[in-house]
């Protein structure tokens, strides 16, 4: 079977979220992904979660397994190597610039110095493509929750409380820089295939984090209006939408943006009389976003008494059949324990079964292609599970040489 990515060989030296996703990512299109780290594993390793109870095999059994680090990483191969050793950074340097249309390519978020730097390897590949990614564009150290903290978002999330931001829980930068240093490489291949140019390509993860809030309005909004946008809880800004109680004490999230969405809630709770004497009191026209956003202090009781007055299998019936925009609020164990989307029968997801932590549910890539089956999931590898087939592979060294190698404490 063709694979979509299969031609492409991508050298990923990496930590924390972004790089290791912007590697993911492609590997879940069928690139081979190399990831190297030093012996023994690098300073995510054993980052929580960690399974309860690890398997004696794994290298990690000491401790627990890192689920946050299999999860990250499954589908790729694993070389260690002894980064202090200059003949240990010889070694990546030569794996990244291996001849082929498809390699050389290096994606990192590590300090790339000597036989790393991108001079150096441009030195003996002039084509060589890399991603190296950044705190902050000067090099300041940075990480998701630092720029989260900087660019607005926590000063209008929870409560309508001005004096406590709050921050989400969900690494939003380190996920979208990583899935643009993907489209960095794919950019950057494509361009080389064209023109036979390399490139080197520098992503600072605050600056995705202002690009964001750039595109979204933010930016636009302080400087054009001049006014700090306030926190207002769970409301949906600028349209119609909120949480509301089950009489059975769950927690859905109504949203009605467009016309149709309206109409579909108003129908599921039979309130078009009851909006229709909101507008004539307050003066407004509900099918206009805006005014039910401004409207959504007086439109909001009379939704939330129809819920709370109905358990919420009756109201996810009710919300389904008429096609109202809603979402549960649900934990992570109740998602996988009860949201058929997240579980084996969506194609999305297989049971697979990771050294050090068992069988367990895993995503693989969320792009469905008509033309190619997706990529089966594969385990996160082992620390250096791979080492010598890819030194033999694409290095061609012998087992002698390898051997040599692994007495030295150069790769394991």
């Amino acid at each position: 079977m063709y694979r979509i990515l299969e031609d492409l060989r991508i050298v990923e030296a990496s930590a924390f979220v972004a790089a290791p996703t912007g590697g993911l990512t492609l590997a879940q299109l069928g690139a081979d992904v190399i990831r190297v780290d030093p012996i023994g594993g690098g300073v995510d390793a054993r980052r929580w979660p960690l399974a309860k109870s690890a398997l004696a095999e794994s290298a990690l059994a000491e401790s627990g397994a890192s689920i946050y680090w299999a999860s990250l990483n499954k589908c790729k191969r694993s070389l260690t190597v002894n980064f202090r050793a200059p003949e240990g950074r010889e070694l990546v340097a030569e794996l990244v610039t291996r001849p082929g249309e498809g390699g050389g390519c290096f994606l990192t978020n590590l300090p790339a110095r000597g036989a790393l730097a991108y001079e150096s390897l441009a030195a003996r590949r002039r084509d060589v493509v890399m991603v190296q990614i950044t705190g902050h564009r000067d090099g300041a150290t940075a990480l998701d929750y630092t720029v989260n903290s900087a660019v607005g978002y926590p000063m209008v999330t929870g409560p309508a409380r001005p004096d406590a931001p709050v921050n989400h829980v969900f690494p939003a930068w380190d996920v979208i820089t990583g899935l643009t240093a993907a489209t960095g490489i794919l950019a950057a291949m494509r361009r080389r295939h064209d023109t036979g140019e390399g490139e080197h390509i520098t992503l600072a993860l605050s600056d995705v984090g202002y690009a964001t809030v750039g595109n979204l309005g933010h930016i636009g909004e302080a400087i054009v209006n001049g006014a700090e946008r306030a926190p207002i809880g769970n409301d949906l800004y600028g349209a119609f939408g909120r949480d509301f109680a089950t009489k059975d004490g769950r927690r859905v999230m109504i949203a009605a943006i467009t016309a149709r969405q309206w109409k579909s809630l108003l129908d599921a709770i039979d309130a078009h009389e009851a909006m229709g004497h909101v507008e004539a009191m307050l003066g407004v026209d509900l099918s206009d976003e805006g005014q039910r956003f401004e409207a959504r202090d007086v439109i909001a009781p009379v939704v939330a008494r129809w819920v709370g007055a109905r358990g919420y299998d009756e109201v996810r019936t009710a919300f389904d059949e008429a096609g109202v925009c809603w979402g549960p609020y649900q934990s992570f164990l109740e998602m996988v324990r009860d949201d058929p989307r997240c579980s084996i029968r969506n194609p999305l997801f297989e049971d697979v079964d990771q050294p050090g932590i068992g069988r367990f549910m895993m995503p693989g890539s969320p792009l469905e292609f008509r033309r190619h089956a997706r990529e089966a999931v594969r385990p996160a590898p082992t620390f250096g599970q791979h080492t010598d087939e890819i030194l033999a592979e694409v290095l061609g060294l012998t087992s002698a040489r390898i051997g040599e190698l692994r007495d030295g404490g150069i790769v394991a």
